[in-house]
């Protein structure tokens, strides 16, 4: 199996994106810690795994608890990290508060610098890897979308700054750049008022049915962090049914 005898730690997983990873690494043989705010949700996806794994709320604006996540994944060492928690709002930029801005970049960026930060001693001992999301909107403007797109701009720059840091030492960091996923995340939230959705959906997908599921996202967060990755650092890899094609 892809992850026999491989220790790692998955955030977000209590459901969508986070739990199609959690349940696919298990399959595979990863004995896995997951960690999200939402603990029911976390308890329902263990349920659903091959592997039993440890189970830890955690709450993302809050850097002790990262590292305290972390160190629960981290107690029989750790192979590889999978940052996948993050949090979506959106609407007219001039009425987007600064409150709002400030707690995405500290979900979505600061966090998942935080987690890197923490896990880097023991994935420096394994020679392990790290997968972020970021997502289409770290490749392009988004209207509507600036605060969470500004933050997935920063995971990108997270993960290749890293990737030359610690490439000479072993350590690969990569990103997925998700498009338009089918999860509870992004069914959840509604386009506000004031919205031009035509300008918001330029860039759809161009596949048949190009909305990915979380489990088309999974599969590559698997190859990454796999050996079968391992001359990949460094890179964003984009899954969006083509939307970013033109």
């Amino acid at each position: 199996m892809l992850f026999e005898g491989k220790r790692g730690l998955i955030t977000g997983a209590a459901s969508g994106i986070g739990r199609a990873t959690a349940i696919m690494f298990a399959a595979q043989g990863a004995q896995l810690t997951i960690g999200d705010r939402n603990l029911a949700g976390l308890e329902e996806t263990a349920a659903m795994m091959a592997i039993k794994p440890v189970v830890q709320g955690y709450d993302a604006t809050d850097f002790d608890s990262c590292r305290a996540l972390v160190d629960t994944a981290a107690a029989e060492g750790l192979d590889f990290v999978c940052n996948i928690a993050g949090l979506l709002k959106w609407g007219p930029s001039h009425e987007f508060s600064a409150a709002d801005f400030d707690l995405l970049m500290t979900v979505n960026a600061t966090s998942v610098f935080v987690i890197c930060q923490a896990a880097m001693p023991h994935l420096l001992k394994t020679k392990g890897a790290i997968v972020n999301t970021a997502s289409t909107a770290a490749l392009q403007g988004q209207p509507y979308n600036i605060a969470y797109s500004a933050s997935k701009h920063a995971v990108a720059a997270i993960t290749k700054g890293l990737a030359i840091e610690y490439a000479a030492q072993g350590v690969r960091i990569n990103a997925i750049c998700p498009g338009m996923v089918l999860t509870p995340m992004t069914r959840d939230t509604l386009p506000p008022e004031g919205v031009d959705w035509a300008l918001m959906m330029r860039n759809a997908p161009k596949l048949l049915d190009g909305a990915c599921d979380p489990e088309d996202i999974a599969e590559m967060f698997a190859f990454l962090a796999s050996d079968k990755a391992r001359k990949a650092t460094g890179a964003l890899f984009t899954i969006d049914g083509g939307q970013m094609a033109g």
